[in-house]
């Protein structure tokens, strides 16, 4: 079998014109598995009311943020793309679940090199119904009905890989080692408590309750919640980092459901209101910078920070490129081209 490789971000609007955002956002909130409410619901929501409001802030928000060469996601998903080729003897594609380029074409670029078993790399360390489970869902859903002779595998969820942690750690390290902070802030993005719930494979184990995330259970292979935690506990671990200095929220709620807390805009603003002068936030959610980093947290949350009366505020960044990331990338796909297990 011929092998190749799809990596998978999650998207970017064409431009930050409000009509391309509308477009995207379209796209992105119609997926049953981002608002999981009934279609019927789902499109009074999104169509009603969302794209009616939503698209001029947002693209507001993408022009502070966009480069030259375009969305910094795109660019920086395909600087990585770039950096990964020469490392893995396989074709290597670049997709978005949403927006260009898509993943039909992606998979066609693959079949068309003579590709007939394709591996699956979601960009997302950890597993969500909102990002891994739609990318994998939409691949097996395109290549049965347009590229039939395609056999896929795909990338497990890679949040507490040692490696992973390590490069992360490092990462992190670096960019704080001129200027350690008083408080290492861990933003991820968030999702629905509801969604925490229906991940659960064995119904009944997820209460997020504090308790739940502790306790050993064959869940959390598809708990975003503890897959999340786990990533700080275990960076915070590898970089010592001592208790009180660090902790976890959740960032990007959208409308009044419940979502994952504590939320990451009010954390910034206790913080600063509670005497901490200088924070950094990490987002390893994400391994590209994005509008919820560059945005978000760069902009949003220094302002939050400042006017409750912070001094000091350092935004990470992601992965993106950085070479002991791509290596371990291409370490994982080489490991899955020789023998199909990843994770050796």
């Amino acid at each position: 079998m011929s092998k190749g490789v799809l990596l998978v971000n999650l998207g970017s609007p064409d431009s930050p014109e409000p009509k391309d955002v509308k477009n995207y956002l379209g796209e992105f909130l119609m997926d049953g598995r981002v608002i999981d409410f009934p279609k019927w619901l789902r499109s009074i929501l999104v169509k009603g009311i969302i794209l009616n409001t939503r698209p001029k802030a947002s693209a507001k928000a993408y022009k502070k943020i966009w480069w030259d060469e375009g969305s910094p996601l795109i660019v920086l998903s395909e600087r990585l793309t770039q950096a990964l080729r020469p490392q893995v003897d396989l074709p290597v594609a670049l997709a978005m679940r949403y927006g260009k380029p898509s993943m039909e074409t992606g998979l066609r670029e693959l079949s068309d090199q003579g590709v007939d078993e394709v591996f699956v790399v979601p960009l997302y360390p950890q597993y969500a119904m909102a990002t891994t489970e739609t990318t994998l869902v939409l691949a097996e859903e395109l290549i049965r009905d347009q590229f039939p002779n395609l056999k896929m595998s795909s990338l497990p969820a890679f949040y507490n890989q040692p490696e992973y942690i390590d490069v992360l750690a490092h990462s992190l390290s670096e960019q704080i080692k001129a200027n350690t902070p008083e408080h290492l802030l861990f933003s991820y993005h968030g999702v629905p408590e509801r969604h925490i719930r229906k991940s659960d494979i064995t119904k009944s184990h997820c209460k997020i309750d504090g308790t739940c995330c502790v306790t050993s259970s064959p869940a959390h292979e598809f708990c975003y919640r503890h897959q999340c935690k786990e990533v700080t506990r275990l960076v915070a671990e590898k970089m010592k980092l001592t208790e009180g200095s660090f902790s976890t929220s959740f960032q990007s709620r959208l409308g009044f459901d419940p979502w994952l807390r504590p939320y990451t805009d009010r954390t910034i603003e206790r913080l600063a209101k509670e005497g901490v002068r200088s924070m950094a936030v990490a987002t390893p959610a994400f391994v590209s910078d994005c509008l919820e980093t560059l945005e978000e947290i760069a902009m949003e949350g220094e302002e939050l920070f400042h006017e409750a009366g912070g001094t000091h505020f350092n935004t990470l960044s992601c992965l993106n490129d950085d070479p002991k990331w791509v290596a371990l990338l291409a370490h994982w796909i080489n490991n899955w081209a020789s023998n199909e297990t990843p994770f050796v």
